[in-house]
């Protein structure tokens, strides 16, 4: 989540390698980026096979949490895009799942005196991650379009029903809002990460500084130490809500794919 001995509240965000690693002059190497990536990915396909291994019909604590999961996100994509929206099931569910575990392992807690390319890291805390996901829905999203509507999904940017002289002024505005939803969606996850974990490590070291003083100044340190405490239960609540921002506005999109030329 942070590095206490770290000078700053930027370092946490710091990719350093791991196992180096050159394949002529592009660096592979794995980092600790990827390795938390790796790891929530791993973990994911654990809970899952476990939670599936057995399917009961009065289901376990973790069949019933794997089923729950399959339902919200199968409601959100049936409510959102309609029948014809069970083909993107899989991508949206692996997509919110993803971000999920992505963003609840940045908040778990470091183990004290492992070496800093170990600590927890959130890898959704960085642009690059974040935008690369955006680029992915953005691509299914103008594929199937142009898949399924042919040039009617050119409809997306000039809606029937509109005066011919309002085009010239509707069309940019259009493509400008539909050229930009990958960087909004981008942005908004990584900015609430990132922002969240900044605030984290400054209340931290406000709390370690007050305390290290070891005079009476140190009782200042409760008010940080308690801003700390909110602002975790607060991180674990946008962690969730990011993600599942995320999930719906991929649908929305997708909806405009699939629906492009009933406009």
């Amino acid at each position: 989540m942070f590095n206490p001995r770290a000078a700053g509240p930027m370092e946490q965000f710091e990719i350093l390698p791991i196992v180096p690693l050159k394949f002529g002059n592009y660096d592979i190497s794995l980092t600790n980026s990827s390795l938390w990536m790796l790891i929530g990915t791993g973990a994911i396909i654990l809970f899952f096979a476990f939670a599936t291994r057995k399917s009961n019909l009065v289901p376990g604590r973790t069949q019933a949490m794997a089923e729950t999961f399959y339902e919200f996100v199968s409601d959100l994509v049936r409510d959102t895009i309609g029948p014809e929206g069970r083909k993107f099931f899989p991508y949206v569910f692996t997509l919110f799942i993803w971000i999920l575990i992505a963003n609840l392992f940045g908040l778990l807690p470091s183990f004290p005196g492992i070496p800093h390319e170990l600590h927890t890291f959130t890898p959704t805390s960085h642009l690059i991650v974040t935008l690369a996901l955006a680029m992915v829905t953005i691509t299914i999203v103008i594929l199937y379009g142009f898949y399924k509507n042919g040039l009617g999904f050119f409809k997306l940017f000039a809606p029937s029903g509109v005066p011919l002289w309002l085009m010239p002024i509707l069309v940019p505005v259009e493509v400008i809002s539909f050229l930009s939803r990958p960087l909004s969606l981008a942005i908004r996850l990584f900015a609430n990460m990132f922002a969240g974990h900044v605030i984290l490590k400054l209340f931290a070291g406000f709390v370690v500084s007050l305390i290290g003083t070891g005079s009476a100044v140190m009782l200042f340190g409760i008010a940080p130490f308690l801003g700390a405490i909110a602002v975790t239960a607060l991180e674990f609540l946008v962690a969730a809500l990011q993600a599942y921002v995320f999930a719906v506005l991929t649908c929305i999109y997708l909806n405009d794919a699939v629906h492009a030329s009933d406009h």
